[in-house]
């Protein structure tokens, strides 16, 4: 018997408990979350609901139900040292100590890595605490520029001309409310091409290879209006995408790899658990767009159910490192993963309303809810997802169709992700890149 903490509680942790469940070794699941999310619960030995930012209050429940594993499912536990502290007590981690978790905390530390290992991966950019120069770099950058907050913000902490914004006015009205939060920020040459994410199981030294996810970030059909958490994602049956070639997938994978070996020459510490890369395909090859230091959210449930290998195995070879030994497969099936999201999201989502649906059905990732008396109440941010799976794409996303629209309440959902004349448009797109 292996007894497992799961910190989270958003539909990543809901998939994560089900492979959990799923496991030929016999567990006990113990959850720590800020919401208590029903289909967590019902699996779940116990659940504690509490702040995820009060570090020793979740040591402390580790230490109650005596935990061997702990796997920590959002970033914000990350930044505030969970898997140093658990570790102090003796509780492995599925997820990087604090120093090496970073690489996404900080978008200026993770340059830096992929400066040492990978230089050609990373665009042109400068890192500024002040307006002072900012204007001048932004007019360098004649094709475009990104202003990234230098910190966690959700997904939603980046903008870029000619998208979010329309002036360089705008750029510097964005940058100043990030020096008025008494932040820095990153100003970077804008990348053209197509967005793809690649995650890699990792105990430090080896990487195990995801398939290949493409995320659609924008709220609205047509990929406009502001940046959410990801809308949806989609993955296809040979573990790629239409638009990117094997030497494509084998840069991303082989860049993962540097970049985990670059943290512990440069931190002295392994990356142990999932590595994530954000990269873009463009003119001039795979660039790198961020990393991540855990599953992705949506793409965590694309990748988990066409997992074939067992969870808890992979768990224990991540901490043993010991990943090299065991063979990580997936099955060959394409995956649409589609978000329904309160009206009013991101900027101002409604709350607090009933949702409606059926939480026994495998296919149906509850996310941020907050279940009282037995009902589902949103608290405002992605509500729930629902994921189809087949060998054709088309079945799959027309079963997704079906089933996030299905989920009653006050919301909307994006229909076009994973349908055909998306994909084809995305294909289409790249190909005027390339030529």
């Amino acid at each position: 018997m292996i007894n497992i903490l799961l910190v989270g509680s958003g539909a990543r942790e809901v998939a994560i408990a089900r492979k959990i469940k799923e496991s030929s070794i016999e567990s006990s699941l113990f959850c720590v979350a800020s919401s208590t999310n029903p289909q967590i619960k019902k699996l779940s030995s116990a659940y504690f609901e509490q702040s995820l930012g009060d570090v020793c209050s979740v040591v402390a429940v580790a230490k109650k139900v005596s935990v061997d594993i702990a796997i920590i499912g959002p970033e914000n536990p990350l930044e505030l040292g969970l898997v140093d502290a658990l570790e102090k007590e003796g509780v492995a981690c599925v997820g990087p100590r604090k120093a090496v978790a970073k690489i996404e905390t900080s978008k200026a530390f993770a340059r830096n890595i992929l400066d040492s290992c990978a230089p050609e991966k990373n665009p042109k950019r400068k890192v500024f605490s002040s307006l002072d120069g900012c204007e001048d770099f932004l007019k360098h950058l004649k094709k475009g520029y990104v202003v990234k907050y230098d910190g966690l913000m959700g997904g939603k902490g980046v903008k870029i001309s000619g998208e979010h914004l329309h002036s360089t006015n705008d750029a510097l009205l964005y940058a100043d409310s990030i020096v008025g939060l008494g932040g820095s920020f990153l100003v970077e040459e804008k990348l053209l091409g197509e967005e793809f994410s690649l995650m890699s199981f990792c105990d430090g030294e080896h990487c195990s290879h995801m398939p290949v996810v493409q995320d659609h970030k924008r709220a609205f059909e047509g990929d406009v209006g502001p940046n959410t958490g990801g809308m949806g994602t989609y993955s296809f049956g040979n573990h790629s995408l239409p638009f990117l070639s094997e030497k494509n997938v084998l840069d991303a994978q082989k860049t993962n790899e540097r970049v985990a070996l670059e943290l512990e020459k440069q931190t002295g510490q392994k990356f142990r658990g999932v590595l994530y890369g954000g990269f873009m395909l463009t003119e001039s090859g795979v660039k790198v767009i961020e990393y991540n230091a855990r599953l992705g959210d949506p793409e965590a449930m694309n990748v988990l159910a066409v997992l074939e290998t067992d969870f808890i195995k992979i768990c224990q070879s991540i901490v043993g490192g010991t990943l090299a030994d065991l063979e990580v497969s997936f099955s060959k099936k394409a995956t649409v993963c589609k978000y329904v999201v309160p009206e009013g999201y991101p900027e101002n989502p409604a709350k607090n309303f009933e949702v409606f649906c059926n939480p026994e059905n495998k296919s149906l990732y509850l996310a941020a809810v907050q279940e009282r008396g037995g009902d589902i109440f949103a608290t405002g941010s992605r509500t729930a997802a629902f994921v189809g799976t087949n060998k054709d794409i088309v079945v799959a996303e027309s079963l997704a169709e079906v089933g996030v629209s299905e989920i009653g309440g006050n919301l909307f959902h994006r229909k076009d992700i994973g349908t055909s004349s998306l994909i084809k448009s995305r294909i289409n797109h790249m190909k005027e890149v390339l030529s």
